[in-house]
């Protein structure tokens, strides 16, 4: 490294399927990277009891992470830094500044974000009204054990209901599903389970009662009003993007599109969109952003791009050459 000024080639902050993959295909082409990630990588797959949509033969989240984590913990460009959370961005013309929680500050020539996302719960949407400080688990957090025997109101009609129910195909349970019409694309891959009772509604109040565990007063989407008990609730109402403080366009919804970042920030994964928010979408957006910075780095454009990374800094600096990036480790390239 004494011919660079830069702690790596690369920073990746994100420890989960985006990252990874960002890790793993800059490996490839000789970069070296530093991966942060506060928790273990992949934690979320962990978490995904079945898969029948990812490549590989894996059929449930933590094969596939254990898969993941032996790979990324066998590159030998990747350095790891986790249980690190980071906790300033800051993008400059020639250079990526990475601030972790011990004070560390690390350089790098472009950074990869892909913090992904996190639950939303009650009070970030407008359908559902609970008491203060109202907190549920998600649903993909429950067991078998937590759902045999019992009926649970599930709020909202996001896609982890049905990974929840082919995880669990013998589990005797009841799910209400109390979700708005905004999510009634959504429901059709559980409407025909006979586990499921769909219940659409306009608005719905959480009641804190302590004769309940769970009681709930919802007025229809056709004006009806009724009351919901259960045995248990839990979300299943979307996510949240996590991105980290600093240097980041945030759009209107909090995520933050990859065409709106500053020339050195390449956002890939879960944080781009809501809409993209499945495994296979993170592995490749991960393995594209590695390229990405590999390409602009040497300022060569990528097929329908007019311009590069580098040539945009330039632009926004107001100059005609692009900043250089000086990146000790790309000079290996993978064969």
């Amino acid at each position: 490294m004494a011919d660079t000024p830069f702690d790596t080639d690369l920073i990746i902050i994100g420890g989960g399927p985006a990252g990874c993959a960002a890790a793993r295909m800059a490996a490839g082409v000789g970069m070296r990277s530093i991966l942060v990630e506060p928790d273990r990588l992949c934690r979320n797959l962990y978490r995904i009891p079945a898969l029948n949509n990812v490549l590989g033969g894996h059929t449930n989240g933590p094969d596939l992470a254990d898969a993941i984590m032996a790979e990324l913990k066998g590159t030998e460009l990747c350095r790891l830094e986790l249980g690190r959370r980071v906790t300033e961005l800051r993008a400059a013309d020639d250079r990526v500044t990475v601030t972790v929680d011990t004070g560390v500050r690390l350089t790098a020539p472009y950074a990869v974000v892909a913090t992904g996302v996190g639950p939303l719960q009650p009070h970030d949407v407008t359908w559902i009204t609970a008491p203060d400080g109202h907190v549920l688990p998600p649903l993909w957090e429950a067991e078998a054990d937590d759902a045999q025997g019992r009926t649970l109101l599930v709020l909202g009609g996001d896609r982890p209901i049905g990974t929840f129910l082919r995880a669990h195909p013998a589990t005797d349970t009841r799910l209400l599903v109390a979700y708005p019409a905004a999510d009634a694309y959504k429901i059709e891959e559980i409407r025909d389970d006979p586990r499921v009772v769909l219940v659409p509604v306009e608005h719905l109040t959480l009641k804190a009662e302590e004769d309940t565990p769970v009681s709930a007063d919802a007025v229809g989407q056709d004006g009806t009003r009724r009351t919901i008990t259960a045995d248990a609730a839990y979300l299943s109402i979307g996510n949240a993007p996590t991105a980290p403080p600093g240097d980041l366009t945030r759009g209107p919804d909090g995520y933050c599109p990859p065409t709106d970042q500053h020339p050195r920030v390449i956002v890939a994964g879960d944080l781009r969109s809501a809409r993209f928010q499945r495994i296979m979408t993170a592995l490749g957006s991960g393995s594209e952003a590695a390229l990405h910075a590999y390409y602009a780095a040497r300022d060569v454009p990528t097929k329908g791009e007019t311009t590069t990374a580098g040539q945009a800094t330039a632009r926004a600096l107001g100059t005609s050459k692009a900043p250089a990036a000086s990146c000790g480790g790309l000079r290996r390239i993978a064969r």
